[in-house]
């Protein structure tokens, strides 16, 4: 594949083609049509055979070149499968073009400080989980470094002290950035304000700008509710103190928390998946050595 990648990258291979897509041609024919050097022409067409998209033999004096298009066909589909990929309904292509619509919006309408003050957004979800594990997730950094973060991201430092006027720290990468080599992706500093274990938990949360500036101030309350399944987790989010370089950044908030919510009702329908799992090898344990002793 990487050679007919580079064998196609040439226009006059490409021309070469167009010409041989209509009929085998002859080596000199080519090169009058193409309005090239024979020699020129041979190359081409050489490499060309080389990455297997035409053939030739001689015939008299001269050598006819044929277009081989199974090769091509391999490519198409190949092509195809990224396109697809790439174009696939709620894939990340999807998100990012979102994203651009709103970051256009946002900053038009970044005129001046306090521009986005007073905003505010909604996010409701049902959880898997009583609200005791819940609020571990919320609280416990372990558990809040598998979600605390839109798609593509990773956690990279985080500091949650679960208590009022604890310190928070969030501090997330690109989740392929292995080494730490990469720029960080965004940084995050704040306070928590008020903690009623499985109720309640509300924090202020500052992004940074890259001049260490704060880029507005978010308001985050989550209330939790008991339910026959599990929880219902209502987040109430409110932005104070914007500025005008905030504009990436509240753009953003709708998707990125939202995917953060996602990944965090995920992780708990997992760890439910494994509890009853374990569980049931341990109810059969149970029977297994209760049978043995009869």
């Amino acid at each position: 594949m990487d050679a007919l990648l580079t064998a196609l990258a040439d226009p006059a291979r490409w021309r070469l083609l167009n010409l041989l897509a209509e009929r085998p041609r002859s080596v000199g024919v080519l090169a009058q049509l193409a309005e090239a050097r024979q020699p020129q022409t041979t190359k081409h067409l050489q490499t060309l055979e080389r990455a297997g998209v035409v053939t030739s033999q001689r015939t008299g004096q001269r050598r006819i070149y044929v277009l081989q298009p199974g090769p091509l066909r391999e490519l198409a589909t190949a092509l195809s499968r990224l396109a697809d990929t790439a174009d696939q309904a709620g894939g990340s292509r999807e998100t990012y073009d979102r994203y651009g619509l709103s970051l256009h919006a946002e900053r038009l309408a970044a005129e001046e400080p306090g521009w986005a003050d007073d905003r505010s957004f909604r996010f409701l979800r049902s959880l898997t989980g009583h609200p005791e594990l819940v609020w571990r997730h919320l609280t416990e950094t372990s558990l809040l470094a598998r979600w605390w973060t839109p798609d593509d991201l990773r956690v990279s430092e985080l500091v949650f002290e679960a208590r009022p006027g604890g310190r928070i720290v969030q501090e997330y990468r690109d989740a392929e950035d292995a080494d730490g080599s990469d720029l960080v992706a965004g940084r995050a500093e704040g306070v928590v304000d008020d903690v009623r274990p499985g109720e309640r938990l509300a924090y202020r949360l500052s992004p940074l700008l890259p001049d260490g500036g704060l880029a507005f101030t978010a308001h985050v309350d989550l209330g939790l509710r008991p339910t026959d399944t599990g929880t219902d987790l209502d987040v109430h989010y409110r932005i104070t103190d914007s500025t005008v370089d905030s504009a990436d950044f509240i753009a953003g908030i709708e998707i990125g928390f939202g995917q953060s919510l996602d990944k965090l009702a995920a992780a708990l329908a997992a760890d439910s998946d494994s509890t009853d799992s374990t569980d049931d090898t341990d109810d059969t344990e149970r029977d297994t050595d209760t049978r043995s002793t009869k």
